[in-house]
């Protein structure tokens, strides 16, 4: 099926459709197989036309496009340039860290059971000021919250987490430590963090981190945690839709971000990510698309980075062909792109991101029918000079 998809997406890519039958071949390949691997039928017509054409409820008629902003971002001078960033382009919202990949929470709350955990930190002095000044430039606002990486909550409760046999919190080779998914303690932990993001003024609330860590597969029996007969799979998908349920009387939407190449695989039973049932229920899906994260062969590809055009647009491919079978459920697409260069690849495996490979995505995106996207850069500099259309 992979390979199929590669070969269609390496034909669209190539420019005018010169040959109909060649095209009506290759669909017709992926249609037969497809129902071979998964018992299901996707929709020729769907991947001919616009396969994203839901409205914002949120915003009217205004395709999110987004970037990513630190809580110092948000709380400090940087604010300022980003403001002006917005109100100069297209770009209209901002995923604001409210818990950020620590574990802190970055507002000065007043809920006694977050206060508790000692996790506040207090890098967005005044929450309300902050919303004030995002309502004033018409700015859709997002709180992201990191739900399962979290190292203040596990340190301070090591019964929520995993744990070595000598009873230490376990660690991964980046010094950070998770939460386990299984403990609803932890899931309430972070709704309660999500609820009142709602209340202050957040129109969508993103999931990140939602799975387990990278590789537990290989590492679980070592561990020490608490656990029931339910697959990892089951035990993240339930906690979004579980999610979702809590915060739709608040009328916030839920998104969550995941691993692009979960799009691409029939799951990622490891760390407990399913492209589908993840779906199933959240408004807005954000894979995280960045060509720096594919290797060599993806989307048939010597170097992803390399190729930022083909890179995006093969994942979008394979991301359609996924969520065929929920038809009009699915949920509306707003990748992650990147807007950074990964020199940590090493000679040959990267390029420079600049405004040409940035365009290249937005580009992408816009060819396979996708309005909605959100820039990562870690350190919030943004390229200048991109149309944002």
């Amino acid at each position: 099926m992979l390979v199929i998809l590669m070969l269609l997406q390496n034909f669209i890519t190539g420019g005018e459709m010169k040959d109909s039958t060649v095209m009506q071949t290759l669909l017709n390949m992926m249609v037969m197989q497809s129902s071979i691997n998964q018992g299901t039928k996707l929709s020729i017509d769907s991947l001919l036309e616009n396969p994203q054409d839901k409205n914002d409820a949120q915003t009217g008629d205004s395709a999110i496009k987004g970037i990513y902003v630190t809580s110092h971002s948000a709380g400090g001078s940087r604010l300022m340039s980003l403001l002006q960033l917005l109100d100069e382009t297209e770009l209209n919202s901002m995923v604001i860290d409210v818990k950020d990949d620590y574990g802190f929470i970055t507002y000065p709350t007043k809920n006694p059971k977050l206060l508790a955990t000692g996790a506040v930190q207090k890098n967005i002095a005044d929450i309300t000021e902050l919303m004030t000044r995002l309502k004033k430039h018409d700015v859709y606002p997002i709180a992201r919250i990191v739900v399962f990486k979290d190292s203040v909550l596990a340190q301070k409760r090591p019964d929520l987490s995993f744990t070595n046999q000598d009873g230490t919190v376990w660690k991964n080779g980046r010094n950070e430590s998770f939460v386990n998914p299984y403990q609803k303690e932890v899931w309430e932990y972070n709704l309660t963090i999500a609820k009142e993001a709602a209340q202050l003024g957040f129109k969508e609330i993103q999931f990140d981190y939602v799975r387990f860590p990278e590789g537990f597969e290989k590492k679980s029996d070592s561990l020490k945690f608490a656990q029931s007969e339910e697959s990892r799979i089951d035990i993240i998908s339930g906690f979004v839709e579980y999610a979702r349920k809590q915060l739709a009387p608040l009328g916030v939407r839920v998104s969550v971000d995941i691993f692009g190449y979960a799009a691409s695989v029939p799951s990622a039973e490891g760390i407990g990510q399913d492209f589908v049932k993840i779906s199933k229920s959240v408004d807005v899906i954000s894979p995280m698309v960045y060509p720096s994260h594919y290797s060599s062969g993806w989307f048939n590809l010597g170097v992803p980075d390399k190729a930022p055009y083909d890179t995006i647009k093969g994942a979008m491919v394979d991301t359609f062909a996924k969520l065929e079978t929920l038809g009009s459920a699915a949920p509306v697409i707003r990748p992650w792109i990147q807007d950074f260069t990964a020199s940590w690849l090493g000679k040959g495996n990267y390029i420079p991101y600049g405004k040409k490979e940035v365009q290249a995505q937005i580009d992408a995106l816009k060819d396979m029918g996708v309005d909605e996207y959100l820039l990562w850069n870690a350190r919030n500099n943004y390229t200048k000079g991109v149309q944002y259309k």
